[in-house]
């Protein structure tokens, strides 16, 4: 437990943002105070409590309101607190009222009294029996449901209605925790550009849940992962992505052994500033805050940076009910609901883009600015390095009721914001925060048109790439569109002056197959899978996968190809964790309920296949390598250094440059480029990709040398090869004396010329 007497390694928290909204300490430590937005609130109270669960509040304040700018603010002595009973964490709640239930001095917890109705005609939804989660909170208690806490598995108790309308919550919502913050060492944070990284996306507690090598008290936490930085380095990742880490309802996962109402991915988030208790060994009040810090550290220490999955979509606050009027209050709906929350033209229900809850209302500058505080949050005191964005269209979002205006010129919107408030990391490298979005949401597709500062995940290099493997004959695929993905998809971020780096290349993420399974599996199993491998709903039917006619070595063949063209095209690639090692998840492509070791990495796949587990390693540091692969500019295919060669250039089987006949027929299954390694910084003379997605061999004539110069293969990614890990270490390739190379069906060779 955290006491008043704050050791010498505490300092005050700091309040986040211009309005300093939040519980906080004053700087000598004697003062708190609370300070929350509500628009509509005729009155606001904070309630205080000794205990998170089970007890009744120790006293209570009233908030006076800032007419200007709507803040309602109470400080309160520590003095006061201990005098009232509170003598070691503080917990705390807010209750408000409105015009829809209007305040009452002879109100009491479970009463009626003031009530007019659920809801306005302005949207409004107080009622004081919900205690109320403050949207500012550094730490939240406990989740609204737990399995173990009696009474706590209702989640009727939260809703609006005449069935649970009186039903108090005070002594089970959940609620914030005053924190002095531990005083922050999260290392020294890398500094690299973003065209240099390789992603690493992941669930924290899928990392480390099922790993043997993991002290059993510590897998499936922050500090587990903390344990795992060294094996992401040496496997050759530069970033580790994780799924949403911000407080969410995920206690129940673990009541049943069942898929039923669990929430494994997160993406339902019901506060923006605590990292989720649930991940934390150290769940003591500051435990989970410091324990991530530690974590952010250990990942610095081995030069990685730290992302994170955030949702500003949409909250765990989830919808209403068919007569507009039941909805769960226990955060910001209660607050101010309008303010928060897009609602519909009738006020009743709401907008949503997401296709999981209402809109999170990103065209209000309060809801902006709550964006902004809690990234800088993460950013500045947890000591995360960048984020990626879900359905991230909808931040961009201007319409504040009933419709949807994207709007990347706005430079108020959140979007813009964050580019020149976080900021983001310049180009050369320095501080500031990677920024990835996914570029499309339920209603909207925006792939290519994020504002300048802004990465995006190219589901067009994914599903080009997908199309070339797994559906000769049946789509066609021009050898032009596999250029430009190969070459940092031109089409769709020069325009807006961003380069290849913009581009966040993947084949999988999490939200679908595994890479062995889009090789593995013909079509998705989730509806016939069983506990513990599901059975899970929704998924999209159109996989773009194919089992390789069922034959096991193609299968793998067909893995390490897609793993080599994420790496060895130009943009910032993205694997899943579990990639390097094979990993499955049985034809499930949409596991999002499924908290069970099918679905947490299992490191025995590494010793079931070393070799694809080698492969990777070795593919990853050629990468790393090479600078030549990493372009910070879109290439020119001019000669800029005199010697001869491009920078970039296209090459058919016979040696020979396409023409724009060529590039254009679909019929066209070979394509190789050449990169002049001396233009580009790097320290071989040119690097040599040839990948054929035809059926059969094709014999490739290999470009001229330069004067002195040589090939040599580093990579094949055929079988005959998999016995050596398809791959040679540095200082080992092998030469090449001949002038032609037999390129096998649906493989990639790699070459370097020194």
């Amino acid at each position: 437990m955290l006491s008043f007497a704050i050791p010498s390694l505490i300092e005050p928290a700091l309040a986040v943002g211009a309005n300093n909204l939040g519980a906080t300490f004053d700087a000598t430590q004697n003062n708190v105070t609370f300070r929350v937005y509500s628009n509509a609130a005729t009155h606001l109270e904070v309630w205080l409590y000794d205990q998170n669960l089970g007890a009744a509040e120790k006293f209570k304040l009233p908030l006076t309101q800032d007419s200007s700018s709507k803040i309602w603010s109470v400080s309160v002595p520590v003095s006061t607190l201990k005098a009232k009973g509170i003598k070691d964490t503080i917990y705390y709640g807010y209750r408000a009222w409105g015009p829809n239930w209007t305040y009452d001095p002879s109100w009491t917890q479970g009463s009626t009294v003031g009530f007019v109705r659920d809801v306005d005609g302005q949207g409004n939804r107080f009622n004081p029996n919900k205690l109320l989660l403050d949207p500012y909170a550094v730490e939240v208690s406990h989740d609204r449901l737990i399995p173990t806490a009696p009474g706590q598995t209702n989640g009727g108790i939260y809703v609006s209605g005449p069935e649970y309308r009186a039903f108090d919550t005070g002594s089970q919502a959940p609620k914030g925790i005053v924190l002095p913050l531990a005083q922050a060492d999260i290392g020294n944070k890398p500094t690299r550009p973003f065209k240099d990284e390789i992603i690493y996306e992941v669930h924290l507690r899928g990392l480390t849940e099922n790993d043997p090598d993991i002290p059993e008290n510590l897998r499936g936490t922050y500090a587990g992962a903390a344990l795992k930085a060294k094996y992401l380095k040496d496997l050759g990742v530069t970033a580790v992505e994780f799924l949403p880490l911000q407080s969410m309802q995920n206690d129940t996962n673990d009541a049943i052994a069942s898929t039923a109402g669990d929430n494994y991915w997160g993406y339902d988030p019901y506060n923006y500033f605590a990292a989720d208790r649930r991940y934390a060994a150290d769940k003591t009040p500051g435990g989970p805050t410091q324990e991530f810090q530690q974590m952010t550290k250990a990942f610095h220490e081995q030069g990685l940076k730290v992302y994170v999955d955030v949702v500003y979509n949409h909250t765990g606050e989830e919808g209403v009910d068919s007569t507009g009027n039941i909805s769960p209050i226990f955060t910001m709906r209660g607050l101010d609901n309008p303010t928060y929350y897009e609602l519909s033209n009738d006020v009743r229900y709401y907008y949503s883009d997401n296709g999981v809850g209402p809109n999170l209302n990103t065209g209000n500058p309060v809801v902006r600015d709550l964006i902004i505080d809690s990234l800088a949050y993460w950013k500045d005191t947890l000591g995360v390095d960048g984020f990626r964005f879900d359905l991230a269209p909808v931040i961009g979002n201007d319409c504040q009721r009933g419709c949807f205006q994207f709007n990347k010129f706005n430079p108020e919107n959140a979007l813009n914001r964050m580019v020149k408030e976080l900021p983001v990391r310049p180009a050369n490298g320095g501080d500031g925060a990677d920024l990835i979005a996914e570029p499309w949401a339920v209603t909207n597709y925006q792939m290519g048109n994020f504002p300048s500062g802004w990465a995006e995940w190219n589901d067009k290099f994914r599903d080009s790439f997908r199309k070339a493997q797994n559906r000769l004959g049946v789509e066609n695929v021009p050898p032009n569109e596999l250029a430009t993905r190969f070459a940092g998809s031109r089409d769709l971020f020069q325009d807006d002056g961003r380069q290849p780096w913009h581009s966040v290349n993947f084949i999988v993420a999490h939200d679908g197959f595994t890479l062995r399974d889009v090789y593995n599996c013909n079509q998705k199993t989730n509806s016939q899978l069983t506990w513990d491998k599901g059975p899970s709903d929704g998924g999209t039917d159109n996989n773009l996968s194919w089992d390789q006619g069922g034959e096991p070595s193609l299968q793998r063949q067909a893995t390490r190809t897609a793993l080599a063209l994420e790496m060895l095209s130009a943009g910032v690639p993205m694997m899943t964790g579990g990639d390097e090692m094979y990993r499955t998840q049985y034809c499930n492509n949409n596991m999002y309920n499924v908290d069970s070791a099918a679905n947490w990495l299992n490191y025995d796949n590494i010793k079931e296949y070393p070799h694809f587990f080698n492969y990777s390693q070795k593919l990853l540091a050629f990468r790393n390598a090479h600078a030549a692969l990493r372009p910070a500019d879109f290439f020119k295919g001019t000669d800029n250094n005199g010697n001869g060669l491009k920078d970039l250039t296209w090459l058919r089987s016979d040696g020979n440059e396409p023409d724009s006949n060529y590039f254009s027929d679909p019929n066209q299954h070979f394509l190789a480029y050449r990169l002049d390694g001396s233009e580009l910084g790097d320290g071989v003379q040119s690097i040599y990709v040839a990948y054929n997605s035809w059926s059969g061999n094709i014999q490739a004539t290999l470009p001229p040398n330069l004067p002195g110069k040589q090939w040599y293969r580093v990579a094949d990614t055929a079988g005959f090869m998999e016995s050596q890990d398809n791959f040679n270490a540095p200082g080992s390739e092998e030469l090449l004396t001949g002038s032609t190379y037999d390129v096998n069906g649906r493989s990639l060779l790699l070459l370097i010329e020194k």
